[in-house]
């Protein structure tokens, strides 16, 4: 038997033995390559995170609701708002701290307490929209028996007037008549007693007259006080109607988008913070 060298053996040997030195070393650079990627990957993921996260909150906060009563969208605007920043936490690329959380219950305990005191302003429209009828009703009233009273005093002034004038009148005439009456000496009688009654007239003209002028001046200062106590009933009112008016017109205005907008903005401010004081960590995988 003759002896042959085994060289082929040899080469092979060699050959697979380079072969996983070499399938070794690419994978090791593979890995070192992946993690490296998987560490940009998350970091990316992470800033992509933010950023949705704060254009979302921002669009809330610019949210307009278009119709009142506004109340009816707040329930659905809180759970908008609480899915955005849970779908944040819950991120596998977040890790919040401890003062985040506290920054984002107390934002929130904020804004739900807002718009619970919104909620409640706008759940007494009925109630001040009847108050402000009746008010209405009630100017429209007083004016009506301001007008109805005005009228009746002025037909019983000119009545009293007429009356007192043609009394002064027919007095006057009278008083003219007995004055030119002329008596002989031998009717010394009929005279006194003439005289008499010329006094008797004159005494009741001067009277009519100071009645007449008693009325006049009864009925202008009870007309002014009339007056006066129905302008300040109708200020009154007037004021009150204002008052509820405006009440109603910010009802008619959505009075939560302040406190919505702040609310969004304070959110946003507390992810900025948290990522300026927390680096962004790799994701483990």
């Amino acid at each position: 038997m003759s002896f042959r060298p085994q060289t082929g053996s040899r080469r092979n040997a060699a050959k697979q033995f380079s072969k996983s030195t070499h399938e070794k070393k690419a994978k090791e650079k593979k890995q070192r390559s992946g993690g490296k990627y998987v560490e940009e990957t998350a970091e990316i993921s992470a800033k992509e995170v933010v950023e949705k996260t704060l254009i979302t909150l921002s669009k809330l906060g610019t949210q307009i609701f278009a119709l009142s009563p506004f109340s009816q969208y707040f329930d659905d605007w809180l759970v908008s708002l609480n899915q955005v920043v849970s779908e944040f936490e819950s991120n596998p690329t977040i890790q919040v701290d401890e003062q985040f959380v506290k920054e984002r219950s107390q934002i929130f305990l904020d804004v739900e307490g807002i718009l619970a005191e919104k909620r409640l302003q706008e759940s007494n429209i009925s109630e001040e929209a009847k108050q402000l009828a009746e008010i209405n009703h009630l100017i429209v009233e007083i004016d009506k028996e301001y007008a109805e009273k005005t009228r009746e005093r002025s037909f019983k002034r000119n009545a009293d007037v007429q009356r007192l004038s043609t009394n002064i009148r027919e007095l006057e005439e009278t008083e003219a008549t007995q004055r030119e009456i002329k008596f002989g000496f031998f009717q010394l009688r009929a005279k006194r007693k003439a005289t008499e009654q010329l006094l008797q007239t004159q005494q009741e003209l001067k009277s009519t007259k100071n009645e007449l002028q008693v009325t006049l001046e009864s009925f202008t200062a009870e007309q002014e006080k009339m007056h006066d106590d129905y302008e300040k009933r109708k200020q009154q009112l007037i004021e009150k109607s204002d008052s509820l008016h405006k009440e109603l017109e910010k009802l008619e205005t959505d009075l939560s988008t302040n406190p919505r907008q702040e609310a969004t903005k304070a959110l946003a401010n507390a992810i900025n913070a948290y990522v300026q004081r927390t680096p962004v960590a790799p994701q483990n995988r």
